[in-house]
């Protein structure tokens, strides 16, 4: 992993890869990455908090890399408005190799696009940003509703928190839920986000004596294998069926039938990885009911199978 810094970067945001990365073990305690920072030109670049970041390495750190990661700037100049990458910037990102993963935090996506990396691609920025980059970069699909974009070779978050969660979601992705939420317990942050899960976007913050659907997603939890309904659950938050879908959606960023989803999927991800249960027996107790509809939702939501999937983190293989 290697960390490009960028004047006008924000220490938080810079010290998120490290942080999250870090902290990623093996059960013998051995790390699993190795975890870089540098600079375009090996030189120090000021942070947007009034002090200097004096970094490591230069730009000869991104030859080998195998996932670059640009943290974002608030002095991005021309950038800003669609314009050319600086000199020094575009030649250190021309020693990348060919299929390195790229990964950008918030509006670190501005580099990425300004090399025409996003050219026909998804990918997602702070919601603040979100319409000016895509008038700046037309041909990027640009989703300004999620916290963070997984289009393969190449992911993009939104802003600070997403980046947590898209590090999360590499730590995941590369080594299993097991390792993905050891991480996020060090953190003390949610061990799991979905990337499709909405950016929280000027919504004002409920009255705290007002009824919530917390108890009802606690509730539904415990209770996963069984074929909860929506009106099951709006009975159960003691709304009308219209009321609590709104609440839902205004608390979580989506559906109760798609945060369903999510959920079993989660659980059937650990019981295949900490288990030897039968496939049909992990989708059972997941609340998917048979092992062909367990097979389905993976292979639509995560691109491969429960049998590849228990192989992959089971045999300790890594990516």
């Amino acid at each position: 992993m290697v960390v490009l810094a960028l004047d006008g970067v924000p220490p938080f945001e810079l010290g998120i890869p490290s942080r999250i990365f870090n902290w990623a073990t093996d059960e013998e305690g051995r790390a699993l990455y190795e975890v870089l920072v540098c600079t375009a030109d090996g030189r120090p670049v000021q942070s947007n908090a009034g002090f200097a970041v004096a970094v490591s390495h230069g730009p000869e750190a991104l030859d080998t890399a195998d996932t670059v990661i640009v943290p974002p700037s608030y002095a991005l100049g021309h950038l800003a408005e669609g314009g050319p990458l600086p000199a020094p910037l575009a030649a250190a990102l021309d020693r990348v190799r060919p299929g390195t993963r790229l990964v950008s935090i918030c509006t670190g996506s501005y580099v990425l696009a300004a090399a025409g990396l996003l050219d026909g691609r998804p990918a997602t920025t702070h919601w603040q940003q979100a319409r000016d980059f895509q008038r700046a970069f037309p041909r990027i699909k640009v989703d300004e509703d999620v916290l963070f974009v997984d289009d393969g070779d190449v992911l993009t978050s939104a802003g600070i928190a997403a980046g947590v969660d898209l590090c999360l979601h590499l730590v995941r992705r590369d080594h299993g839920t097991a390792v993905a939420n050891h991480v996020a317990r060090r953190c003390v942050v949610p061990p799991w986000r979905d990337g499709g899960q909405a950016q929280f976007i000027d919504r004002p913050v409920p009255e705290p004596a007002s009824t919530t659907t917390a108890a009802t997603r606690e509730w539904a939890l415990e209770r996963l294998q069984e074929p909860l309904t929506l009106a099951e659950l709006s009975s159960h938050a003691r709304m009308s069926l219209r009321t609590f879908t709104r609440r839902f959606r205004d608390e979580v960023g989506m559906t109760p039938g798609r945060w369903l989803t999510t959920q079993r999927l989660e659980l059937a991800r650990q019981l295949l990885e900490s288990s030897d249960l039968s496939i049909d027996l992990v989708a059972h107790r997941a609340g998917f009911g048979t092992g062909n509809s367990l097979r389905q939702h993976m292979r639509s939501l995560l691109g491969t199978s429960p049998a590849a999937y228990r192989r992959t983190f089971r045999s300790g293989a890594r990516v």
